[in-house]
């Protein structure tokens, strides 16, 4: 197997843990409130559109080690590049400096996907 697929896929195991773990430790903080996202309620159709952009880094593992070469690249490239646009716009919005922190390595994870997509001689 091509060694970028693997390294590509190892990459948004790593990102997907990172927004895993920055979940539980909000949780333990308390840093949020049931039913809310930044303080307002929040309805059903939110809670899909949130489940939906969570599963996006897990199908990107098997797209990365699935998908043809020249399809995976850039389903690599836009989708981190997607969430590196995403994460930057609500940066400021976390309160804790242990979400920057992990949200400042999720952001290194998604420039490298897209960099080791970008330089994938396919």
């Amino acid at each position: 197997m091509d060694e970028t697929k693997i390294i590509l896929a190892g990459l948004w195991v790593a990102t997907m843990l990172i927004y895993l773990l920055g979940d539980v430790l909000r949780i333990f903080a308390g840093d949020f409130k049931t039913g809310e996202i930044s303080g307002q309620p929040v309805q059903g159709w939110a809670w899909l559109l949130a489940a939906i952009l969570m599963l996006i880094p897990i199908l990107m593992i098997l797209a990365s080690l699935l998908l043809p070469p020249p399809i995976s690249r850039w389903a690599n490239i836009v989708a981190a590049g997607f969430f590196l646009l995403f994460n930057l716009v609500g940066l400021p919005g976390y309160p804790g400096a242990y979400d920057k922190f992990l949200l400042a390595v999720s952001l290194g994870f998604n420039a490298l996907t897209i960099w080791y997509a970008w330089h994938w001689a396919v």
